[in-house]
């Protein structure tokens, strides 16, 4: 057991260093590549709108795949070979989002940029469904009295997410611009569905509570 912990730490940890390699990594794509006369303006930073959009969008989307990563992991408690190379794959298309996001930068309104851009955040998020499908299907991964309503939670936000990111991919061939937008609404959808869950969460805890009030064990 204590073998098996140190395997899920390590790869917790090297997770989280990829992570941050690769929000560092955005920073590189933000270059002014025009000044007016040798001398910064005001315009010279308009022009570069692009690029500061798709370091915001996809610093955001780095984000939330790691609070979810994180949020994952606090319920493992084990892993085997097979979760190992899930993540691996999980780590490998989290590596290439700076890459697609400098494609949109320099080429924002460009549908194959887009494209690749919005199938790289569904890859990811695939990736990121298929390691809670599996410790879902593997209980022996998961730690002790895992409640049934927070794992069909966390299976439902992932849809969500791929359905979000499909609905990109798909739409990138029609409008890129309306795609990016698309792919800018995942931190509302995300914040939504966190708060979705812990409302009903608390009304089935008053529900509880009510039941238990109004069936008073007797003595």
């Amino acid at each position: 057991m204590k073998e098996k912990s140190l395997e899920l730490e390590r790869l917790v940890f090297f997770s989280d260093a990829i992570v941050a390699i690769a929000m560092t990594l955005l920073v590189f794509d933000l270059k002014l590549t025009h000044l007016t006369g040798g001398h910064i303006t005001f315009a010279d930073l308009g022009d570069a709108w692009q690029k500061f959009v798709a370091f915001i969008l996809s610093f955001i989307l780095i984000a939330i795949f790691w609070k979810i990563h994180h949020e994952f992991f606090s319920h493992i408690r084990e892993i085997n070979s097979m979760l190992l190379w899930i993540n691996i794959g999980w780590l490998m298309f989290i590596v290439t989002l700076p890459f697609s996001t400098s494609l949109i930068s320099a080429h924002f309104f460009d549908k194959p940029a887009i494209f690749t851009y919005s199938l790289n955040v569904l890859i990811v998020t695939i990736f990121q469904n298929t390691i809670w499908d599996y410790v879902a299907e593997h209980p022996q991964f998961l730690k002790e009295n895992q409640n049934q309503e927070v794992i069909n939670e966390y299976r439902l936000a992932c849809n969500l997410a791929m359905a979000n990111a499909l609905i990109a991919c798909l739409l990138s061939f029609l409008s890129p611009v309306a795609a990016f937008v698309i792919l800018y609404t995942r931190l509302p959808l995300f914040t939504f569905s966190a708060r979705l869950y812990k409302k009903r969460k608390r009304l089935k805890q008053l529900r509880k509570e009510k039941m238990n009030g109004a069936n008073p064990s007797s003595d």
